[in-house]
């Protein structure tokens, strides 16, 4: 196994023969194996090792083994305890979730510290198999099937190409000591209850299920490079940013075969995972939409909108008498001036005596009207926006300039007729949208 070890980081890891990097150590087979690899090779390296104190003396034995081997082969030893009970009743996690969270919040915060750039796991080809059934059994796309990947931004996984039973065979052949985890066996979790039982039966089916699986792997990992090309290539065509708000033609978008494939693609890494409803929305009425922990998309006449969950509504902020910038929600230079010397949608002149302090600046809601410049009578501005073509995002993001509850200025697009300049103005108050 050390040869083809070798030859493996040779090939694919040339990075770990030539910087530093950590270990992540457990105290398991698979991670002392590594361990026992990388120091035979005379690679550079620190171990890390998690103490989650759920075993009690157990846990503690298995930090003394990873301390101790450490220590043999002269590496430094990043070691932490973690109160992680308390951790996932505070989350409100599951125990492999909260300890996934909190180990890989660790290995960030000691690399960072150490500015070392590469972590090292012990995962292996069962391991990837497994990860496989469980996604599989969960319902998934192209990136699920194809496993666990051998390389991130700053993990490494050099043991993917090597079985569990590879890895035992160089434990034992080394005479190497590892600690067995009693809550592996426990098939109540959906992975061990994978390991022992489904696992065991595929391989007697096929003697060489594992290594087929592993070219099936590789395969659908092309396909998967593939398809991230054409969709981000669909990407570039079809979602086009105005003002920070993604527009996509359902037109468009109708034109994909088969469109549940694609609407799949292109929208589930912003948490849109339900085609059913993805399809529904691009025939609905607008004003329907669909949100995520992260985004929204919504059905805006004869697009898709889609923004990040970042819009505040219903916000005021006071601008007073003596106030000549203001900078949050928007950035606004106010001056006093003599005349009206320049125009443009960013620029307000306004008449300051008919303005009443302090002004506000809010978002628009249902039943707002104004005066709009150069038309008699008012308007509303559900009416404003319809006829300006305002899509809904944008309209929910539109500012106003208010005197009491008085619209003075649709910020960017339309002043009030109310609060013009006039031959009787005494004071001008320029308003500048920076």
């Amino acid at each position: 196994m050390l040869a083809n070890f070798k030859k493996h980081i040779e090939d694919n890891f040339p990075n770990l023969l030539q910087e530093k990097f950590i270990v992540a150590a457990s105290g398991g087979v698979d991670s002392m194996v590594m361990m026992d690899l990388c120091a035979t090779l005379k690679l550079d390296f620190a171990v890390a090792h998690c103490n989650f104190r759920l075993r009690g003396a157990e846990s503690d034995a298995d930090e003394k083994l990873v301390s101790d081997v450490a220590a043999s082969n002269n590496k430094f030893l990043f070691v932490t305890h973690f109160d992680t009970i308390g951790y996932l009743n505070k989350n409100k996690l599951s125990l492999q979730v909260g300890a996934r969270q909190l180990r890989y919040e660790w290995f960030a915060d000691i690399m960072s510290e150490s500015g070392i750039n590469t972590l090292v796991t012990a995962h292996h080809a069962d391991d990837s198999l497994e990860t496989f059934l469980i996604n599989l059994s969960r319902g998934t796309g192209i990136d699920g099937l194809s496993g666990i990947p051998e390389k991130t931004d700053f993990i490494s996984r050099p043991l993917l190409q090597f079985s569990r039973q590879q890895i035992l065979d160089h434990a034992k052949e080394r005479g190497l000591q590892w600690r067995e985890d009693a809550s592996n066996k426990d098939t109540k979790y959906l992975r061990n209850k994978i390991r022992h039982q489904l696992v065991p039966t595929l391989k007697e089916l096929s003697p060489n299920f594992l290594d087929n699986f592993k070219s099936t792997q590789k395969y659908l990992s092309q396909t998967a490079e593939i398809v991230k090309e054409r969709v981000a290539y669909l990407k570039n065509n079809l979602f086009v940013k105005k003002n920070g708000v993604v527009h996509i033609s359902i037109e468009e978008l109708d034109k994909l075969h088969p469109l549940e494939g694609y609407l799949y693609a292109l929208f589930q890494e912003y948490g849109f995972t339900e085609i059913k409803d993805l399809v529904q929305l691009t025939k609905t009425i607008s004003g329907k939409e669909l949100i995520s922990k992260t985004h929204r998309l919504i059905k805006d006449r004869g697009e898709l909108l889609l923004t990040e969950m970042t819009i505040e509504n219903n916000v005021e902020y006071s601008l007073e008498a003596d106030q000549f910038e203001l900078s949050n929600p928007i950035s606004l230079t106010i001056k006093e001036v003599e005349e009206l010397d320049e125009i443009g949608e960013h620029i307000l002149y306004v008449d300051k005596d008919a303005l009443n302090y302090p002004l506000t600046i809010r978002n628009w809601q249902n039943g707002d009207y104004f005066h709009p410049l150069g038309m008699r009578g008012k308007k509303k501005l559900s009416k404003y926006f319809k006829d300006e073509k305002v899509d809904i995002l944008t309209k929910e993001q539109q500012w106003l300039l208010c005197s009491q509850n008085e619209i003075v200025w649709v910020i960017g697009r339309r002043a009030d007729e109310r609060f013009k300049v006039t031959d009787k103005t005494k004071k001008i108050l320029k308003f500048i949208l920076n």
